[in-house]
């Protein structure tokens, strides 16, 4: 497990963009992290790195979008308004997951059943001002090789 200290949202954006280089299709990255806490920011970043060209914004009210990119496709979902793993499964994610990246806002709980190895991005923002500290962790030889890559990482 790895925290990392930002304090704006382009450094968001930068580490999703640095995060995104070291992805692959059939990755999964479950976020979690309160209200505003810049989780579609960070999948912002992610996108362009997996070269999605199209704006993203917050799936909420839609639940996922689907996104072609020249790397690999994003599935961006939040599941935020589903009350149940049930409601999660009914989403037919993992029709897409071989040839997507997937990332999941609010889906701790809810979206462990579409990978063995997930990986875990919380995002706990300080009570006054814009800092975040973001902690990822994963199990498995891979994650373990991008969590160390990350390391050093800096805005």
């Amino acid at each position: 497990m790895t925290t990392f200290v930002l304090t704006e949202a382009a450094e968001m954006m930068g580490f999703g963009q640095s995060l995104g280089k070291l992805l692959q299709a059939g990755d999964v990255l479950i976020l979690d992290g309160p209200l505003g806490a810049d989780k579609t920011t960070l999948t912002k970043g992610l996108a362009l790195s997996l070269g999605v060209t199209e704006p993203i914004t917050s799936p909420t009210f839609v639940i996922s979008h689907v996104h072609q990119g020249a790397r690999a496709s994003l599935v961006h979902v939040d599941a935020y308004r589903l009350g149940s793993h049930i409601e999660f499964d009914d989403l037919d994610l993992d029709a897409d997951l071989d040839a997507s990246v997937t990332v999941v806002e609010w889906g701790e709980g809810r979206a462990e059943g579409l990978s063995e190895e997930p990986l875990y991005v919380r995002i706990a923002p300080e009570d006054v001002g814009d800092v975040r500290h973001l902690t990822l962790q994963g199990s498995g030889a891979r994650w373990t090789a991008i969590i160390d890559t990350l390391r050093d990482w800096s805005p």
